[in-house]
């Protein structure tokens, strides 16, 4: 998703708690600087403040962010010759969205394994009848015995 010009994100929406990946294709990018560093922050007031290399790749500069719950997530970028891209002095700020709980259905009373056990002897099943196929021809025809090469 492209929210602002040369700036992606992988997801369509920015959610507390989540991981977004983060691509720059700006102009440090079609500068072909070697190193790229951004400085993010959350909230008004910058909060954890944190200044990270970014990875170069094909399709930009890349890094993984963690959004934490504080409204807003913050950014600009600078390169090696700490030259700022902040988005006409503006820094980049998008809104952090809050999880819809109303989508999430939590049920106290079901054990959270319920379909791993299901899962696991419908397997079982599915193997027994394997087996009981392979094995009533081989017992009706009397060709039970393993062929080894003794036997042969």
């Amino acid at each position: 998703m492209e929210l602002v010009k040369n700036i992606f994100f992988n997801t369509d929406r920015l959610t507390a708690g989540n991981t977004v990946k983060i691509s720059y294709t700006g102009k440090f990018f079609q500068d072909h600087s070697k190193q790229v560093f951004i400085r993010y922050g959350f909230g008004a007031d910058w909060e954890n403040s944190t200044d990270v290399e970014m990875v170069k790749t094909e399709l930009g500069f890349q890094i993984e962010v963690e959004l934490l719950d504080k409204g807003t997530f913050n950014f600009c970028v600078k390169n090696e010759n700490d030259e700022w891209d902040n988005n006409n002095e503006e820094n980049y700020i998008f809104t952090i969205e809050h999880p819809e709980m109303s989508l999430i259905v939590i049920d106290e009373n079901k054990p959270s394994r319920r379909l791993r056990k299901t899962y696991i002897w419908s397997k079982k099943v599915k193997l027994a009848i394997y087996k009981l196929l392979i094995s009533i021809p081989k017992l009706l025809t009397g060709n039970y015995w393993k062929k080894t090469e003794e036997n042969e």
